[in-house]
Order: structure tokens, then C-alpha cells, then sequence
């Protein structure tokens, strides 16, 4: 059985309320009794992009359990590499692979420089395809990313998506193996399906945000600051069933 921890949305932006939402949710996952095989973070890890606040993530997210991230559309490319990875920074996609026994994660940068939306490049599609094609036939495959590539009936969220998502499912119907979508961006916890996987989304940290119809129609109502910070948990059992448990945090 593998569980893997799925956050999202962090947006640390040097205010205290913030970094002690995210420091209670990585403080709960270091508290478990039992490692897990990840935990992954979805994007939007900075709010304004600025070094301090991809330092004080690394400290934050620092954890006795393997860490895989990627960008959102708050985020910076080059500073995100700079500062939360240890690495040059560059302007490309910053895709990454974990590799673990009898599982891969591929998360991909569905980040446009400059804007909300959200779109992955050829560049990305070229790497992700080579993850495919070189993990056997038998071994699941996770894709993250920041942004949905399906409505999920949220105007707000729905307008920033990901968008030219049909190259994303051409892919994917070329590798049964490919077993799952999970991605954040919506600042709440949803499920539906895309190219005939799941499509998982992990809860906001740092808010919630309120469905249409939990709202009137002033552009503030509709986040939520006062519900806790929440997570996923994915768990793929021996018989390579999918199952996704959403939980909150005291924070």
C-alpha cells in the first residue's frame, strides 16, 4: 500500500497567519506514526515570489517525509528554483520525478509567467511523455500539477484553468498506466474525472474558497479565511485501487 499526503496552495507571504496554517499542516504529517511514501505540494507555494518567502517554505516544508513540489500561478519559475530547490535559475518548466518503489510521480509546471491561467507547454508534454514511456507498463504513474484542466463549475477557478488540456488527455490515453490526475489551484477539495482517470484536487491551505451557490454575488464572499487548513490523502492499495481521504488541520 502506498499513501501519499497532497497540500496545496500555501501562499506564504510573510504574514504570521500564513506560515502557521502551513507549519500546522507539515507539523501534523511529521507527527503521523507511520512514513509516508510523499507528500506533494501543488503549486502556489509563494504568494508575491519573493526569496523570503521561498525561504521560509523550505523551512516549512522541510520534513522526514520526501517533498516533491511544483509551481503555481502566484509562483516564480527562476526564484522557485533558486530559492526553494537549491538550484540555477532558469525560466523553463520546472517538472519533476519521484521514482519509488512500485510507483512514479510526475509533477509538471502548468504555470504561465505573467498570468492566472494555466498551460502546458510542449517542453512539458515532451518530458512528461518520456516519464511514460519509460516506466514499465506495470507500475502506476501520478501527475500533478498546479492547475485544473477541467471546469469544475467554480466561475472564479474556471476562468483560470488549465487550458489546450486535449494534448494532456491525447497523452494519456496512450498510457493505461497513467492512473491518476491531482492538481490544487481551486482552493477546495473536489473530484471528477479527466481522460477517463480521476481527477483529485487538494484543499486550499491558506483558504477555502466558497461554490456559487455558498455566496452572494460580491467578489469578496467568496473566500472563506475561518475554515481550517486541509489536505488529501491518496492511498493506492495492492490491487491498484485509488482511494482519497480529505482531512482538516488544527491551524
Amino acid at each position: 500500500m502506498i499513501v501519499i499526503a497532497h497540500l496545496s496552495d500555501i501562499h506564504l507571504d510573510g504574514d504570521e497567519r500564513s506560515g502557521r496554517r502551513a507549519r500546522a499542516v507539515m507539523e501534523y504529517l511529521d507527527n503521523l506514526p507511520h512514513d509516508l511514501d510523499a507528500v506533494l505540494v501543488t503549486g502556489d507555494i509563494a504568494d508575491n515570489a519573493r526569496p523570503e518567502e521561498y525561504q521560509e517554505a523550505r523551512r516549512l516544508l522541510a520534513s522526514r517525509h520526501p517533498v516533491l513540489a511544483c509551481p503555481g500561478n502566484h509562483d516564480d519559475r527562476a526564484a522557485f528554483r533558486e530559492f526553494l530547490l537549491g538550484q540555477p535559475g532558469a525560466s523553463a518548466p520546472v517538472n519533476q520525478v519521484h521514482r519509488t518503489t512500485g510507483l512514479v510521480i510526475a509533477l509538471c509546471d502548468s504555470s504561465i509567467p505573467g498570468k492566472d491561467e494555466g498551460l502546458l507547454e510542449e517542453e512539458t508534454l515532451a518530458w512528461l511523455a518520456d516519464v511514460l514511456a519509460g516506466t514499465p507498463d506495470d507500475v502506476p504513474v501520478l501527475v500533478g500539477f498546479h492547475h485544473p484542466p477541467i471546469l469544475l463549475n467554480v466561475p472564479y477557478v474556471d476562468g483560470i484553468r488549465q487550458f489546450e488540456s486535449e494534448r494532456l488527455a491525447a497523452l494519456a490515453d496512450r498510457h493505461r498506466n497513467l492512473v491518476a490526475f491531482l492538481c490544487g489551484h481551486a482552493h477546495t477539495a473536489a473530484a471528477t474525472t479527466f481522460a477517463g482517470r480521476p481527477l483529485l484536487v487538494a484543499p486550499g491551505v491558506v483558504s477555502t474558497i466558497r461554490l456559487p451557490w455558498e455566496h452572494r454575488a460580491h467578489p469578496k464572499d467568496h473566500v472563506h479565511l475561518d475554515q481550517p487548513p486541509a489536505l488529501a490523502f491518496h492511498i493506492l492499495d495492492d490491487e491498484g485501487r485509488l482511494t482519497t481521504h480529505y482531512r482538516y488541520v488544527n491551524g
